[in-house]
Order: structure tokens, then sequence, then C-alpha cells
């Protein structure tokens, strides 16, 4: 398999001629970002500093569009001495359907892409190529969402390219509420990679993300409420343990 800039391209490209066809009111276009104390993402501390993370995303019947983006407020990290990791960019397309009994499938690709990592954008050869990897790991996610009577979400994810170990993820979601107060529970598990131990931080199977996340919305006036959530976070196989705030706007 061999991505490149072309279908990127194209990919962008189309996004842009399917919004010239259709109506405004087909489609969803919707800005925001979110501030989190650090950066803590699948129970792997991707920085320590603060972040703002910024996202453009349009929707279109079931199918989705979007960018999603990071931001250290310094490039001070506690494991990442060239600060690769204090920027992201990442591009997104999902596609939705839902069943007949309530429940939901979501298809979903992510590229992922850092730009401190010191590889140019364009690039995008595979881990394997003589001149050096491309600047970008593209995943394949999957997940099915129960009905409402049983508040679950099942989801997996597998890195397609770029990606000496292929590394795998899955995650069970339960949402609930305690005294109004909306809580999501989730627990996260990766297989392991001999061949990229690195990027979950395991070579074989192994649970990295126990946790919770709390959220409310804050009057701030009649007109408008600011969204924060607090989340305890635990990778049991690197022994840490995180706690995380974060706002929306």
């Amino acid at each position: 398999m061999r991505f490149n800039k072309t279908i990127y391209s194209l990919l962008i490209l189309s996004t842009v001629l399917l919004l010239g066809r259709v109506s405004a009111q087909d489609v969803n276009l919707d800005p925001g970002a979110d501030v989190t104390s650090s950066y803590i993402w699948r129970g792997m501390q991707v920085n320590s500093s603060p972040n703002i993370q910024p996202a453009i995303s349009l929707s279109l019947s079931n199918f989705s569009f979007g960018f999603w983006g990071s931001y250290s407020l310094t490039n001070k990290n506690s494991f990442d001495d060239d600060y690769a990791t204090s920027r992201e960019i990442d591009t997104w397309i999902s596609y939705t359907h839902e069943l007949n009994n309530g429940m939901e499938i979501t298809a979903l690709v992510t590229d992922y892409f850092f730009p401190n990592a010191g590889v140019k954008f364009g690039n995008f050869n595979n881990y394997d190529d003589p001149d050096g990897p491309g600047g970008h790991i593209i995943e394949a996610g999957l997940s099915l969402t129960l009905p409402e009577s049983i508040p679950l979400t099942v989801s997996g994810y597998y890195n397609a390219y770029n990606d000496a170990g292929n590394c795998v993820y899955f995650q069970v979601d339960y949402s609930t509420s305690v005294s109004d107060v909306p809580v999501d529970v989730f627990a996260g598990a990766t297989t392991g990679s001999e061949d990229n131990p690195v990027y979950y931080g395991a070579d074989s199977f192994s649970v990295i993300n126990l946790g919770l996340s709390v959220s409310k919305e804050i009057e701030i006036t009649d007109e408008f409420s600011l969204p924060v959530n607090s989340s305890l976070i635990f990778n049991p196989k690197a022994e840490a343990l995180y706690m995380v705030f974060g706002f929306s706007l």
C-alpha cells in the first residue's frame, strides 16, 4: 500500500467540490476548540503542558470530515527532548450508519501528523522506505454504539500505514450520570507490538487506559454556558496516574 500526497489532495478537493454542489442548509460546519491542562491520549502522555486543541468539522448526511489539532503552550515536554509532540494536526473522515434496532456503526479514517517532528507535510513515505519514514500515520477505526437502553460504545483502531507494528487499540465506554452530571467510564487496551512497542508502550497485550470523565456546563450568562470536564486516567501497564481538566469553546 502506498499513500501519497496526491490521494490526500484529492480527498480535500473532493470535499470542496461536494460542498459546492449542495445547499448551505444541507451542510453543518462546526468550528471549536478545547483547552486542556495536559494532553493524555489513550492512557499515554503525549505532552505534559497545557494544550489548545482547535477543531473544524463539517457533516453532510451520514458523512463527516474535519481537522483536529493540538498546540502545547510550551515546548518543554517531560520525555520528548526534540518537542516532536508539542504540535499535532489530524485529518479525519467518517461514515455513520444507524441500524433499525437503534445501534450505530461508525467507520473512521484518521491521518496523524506532527509538524514539529522534522518531516515535511508532503512526505507520505512508508516506514520501510529507503529514504526514511514520512510524517503521517494512517489509522482505520470502527465503533459500535448500542441502543440507549444499553449505553455502551465499543471501538477498535488499527494503524494501517507507516507503522511497522500495525498497532491495535480498542476501548469500551459506558455512559451514565450521577445527580444529573454526565459520567463516562472507559477501559482501553492494546494488543502490543514487538516491532513498535514505543507506540502504545507495550510489546504484548496490555490494559493501558482506565478511568472516568465527568462533565457539566457552568452557566456564565443567560445565553452562554461553559462546558467543563475533569478526567481521572490510570495506565496499569505504565503504572501512571493522571488527572486532567479542560473546557470547550
